[in-house]
């Protein structure tokens, strides 16, 4: 075996559990190698239990020698961003508030995930209550970028960016509220996932803000997204934002023939104030995605000039809606950035609040027509490379700017209309991966993960992983 175990993908792994020419056990026992080698450098983890899912990984091991073999998740071990219920087990949202919260039920992935017989190592950094983009966590630490160790790995799902790209875990699922999914993909070099609103159940998930939040899967490659996707997605209805329609099967239906497909670009929005570097990589890939014989056509989206106040608006009021009571109480428990962004998020007026909706509607609107004449919007993922931890600010193309004034300004529009929306690395600048974001039709998953497997076919990273040491902690 060429890899290590913790080293290989969901797609590699799982017909050699079910040949039997791979273990559970195996697996687990390297993914903690790697984790006691590394965590201490990273801080991706916010809880995690050897000894259990050990004893999960023998029993999954048993039912399969049986022949009662699940299918591609069974015996897989995952780490989940820590915002999402598993019942009579601590789950915190990155929070000293809930840092004892036991929820008495499963959030529906989990249930899902555990009924396909994937296996759970642990529970992993965040963004403070999701409401950030940075993962420098005022109560359990700042998770820390395994490509350079002084820089963030993006936010909120950090903490699944970075166990994913450090290979602490085979995959993760994370959340999106403005980028949450595809800026720490960006940033650590993975491939993340924003399916439809409504794709997939937010049941016992605890909201950031509830007509914007979305889960999909953080993982290696696109296969796996793919994979993860199929185990997650469908109607539920203890999800009142769930939608009843029909599901894709995402991996059988993956294909990288993109020959006669049309790439949407839009130049005045989403390829405007990106640094020139960030921006030389995303135009690169296109190029490739033209060899491959697909065709690239320019289109106007008017509605994107007022996206970011919609964006806005829109987040931070549902934000400080969920967390009114505690901030009267409990003020002095968030952190000083989330405290900042809810008083922050009690301002706006119910008319600001319905002005940003109006505007979303445009919005969907504008994208809808756009995607009658093409088959996926492409667009840098961030126009920046990430920055150091602890910095509040950017630099693109020699100038400085607030990272909160830019880090969602090009994935917001995903979340405000709700359209499937996938960050996948298309190269380097200064050592930092970049990623390009694919967007596409509403429930047209399947499209926006083929355009990505085609792209990933070109291996733009070349094969390189962080450079970690072994951590004396």
């Amino acid at each position: 075996m060429s890899k290590e175990p913790a080293q290989m993908t969901i797609s590699e792994l799982a017909p050699m559990i079910r040949k039997g020419d791979i273990s559970p056990v195996e697996i687990t026992e390297s993914l903690f190698s790697r984790i006691d080698a590394f965590e201490g450098q990273i801080n991706a983890f916010i809880e995690h239990d050897k000894e259990r899912i050990l004893y999960a990984a023998k029993e999954a091991e048993k039912e399969i020698q049986s022949g009662n073999y699940k299918g591609n998740l069974h015996g897989i071990p995952l780490a989940l961003k820590d915002i999402l219920y598993f019942k009579d087990e601590t789950v915190t949202m990155g929070s000293n508030i809930h840092r004892d919260f036991k929820p008495d039920f499963d959030a529906t992935v989990v249930s899902m995930l555990k009924e396909s017989g994937a296996l759970f190592s642990g529970k992993l950094n965040m963004h403070e209550y999701a409401w950030g983009a940075t993962t420098t966590n005022p109560h359990f630490g700042p998770c820390k970028n395994p490509w350079n160790t002084e820089k963030i790995p993006g936010g909120s799902s950090g903490g699944s960016g970075a166990a994913v790209a450090a290979d602490m875990t085979i995959a993760s699922l994370g959340t999106d509220t403005g980028g949450s999914i595809r800026i720490p993909s960006s940033s650590c070099g993975i491939v993340g996932l924003k399916p439809t609103h409504g794709r997939v159940s937010k049941y016992g998930c605890f909201p950031l803000a509830w007509s914007l939040d979305h889960i999909g899967p953080m993982t290696k490659n696109v296969e796996d997204a793919a994979i993860l996707l199929d185990h997650i997605a469908g109607y539920d209805p203890k999800d009142p934002t769930s939608v009843n329609a029909p599901t894709g099967v995402y991996y059988d239906s993956l294909t990288a023939d993109i020959k006669g497909k049309v790439i949407g670009i839009n130049e005045e929005y989403f390829f405007k104030d990106v640094d020139r570097p960030v921006e030389e990589q995303v135009r690169k890939a296109i190029k490739e995605l033209e060899s491959m014989g697909a065709r690239v056509e320019e289109v106007k989206i008017p509605a994107l000039r007022q996206s970011e106040y919609a964006e806005m608006i829109t987040i931070i009021t549902e934000a400080s809606a969920v967390h009114h009571q505690n901030l009267i109480s409990r003020e002095e428990d968030f952190g000083e950035d989330v405290r900042f962004l809810l008083k922050l998020g009690e301002l706006p007026s119910a008319v600001d609040y319905l002005q940003a909706q109006q505007i979303r509607r445009k919005l969907s609107n504008d994208f809808a027509e756009i995607f009658n004449k093409v088959d996926v919007l492409i667009s840098p993922t961030l126009p920046f490379a990430p920055p150091n931890i602890g910095d509040n600010k950017v630099m693109i193309n020699q100038m400085e700017g607030m990272f909160l004034d830019h880090v969602i300004r090009f994935t917001g529009p995903g979340n405000l209309t709700g359209l499937p929306a996938l960050s996948i690395p298309c190269g380097f600048v200064e050592g930092m991966p970049v990623g390009m974001q694919i967007m596409g039709p509403a429930f047209k998953e399947e499209s926006v993960l083929s355009f990505a497997y085609a792209y990933e076919q070109t291996n733009p990273l070349g094969g390189k992983k962080p450079n970690l040491e072994i951590s004396s902690v």
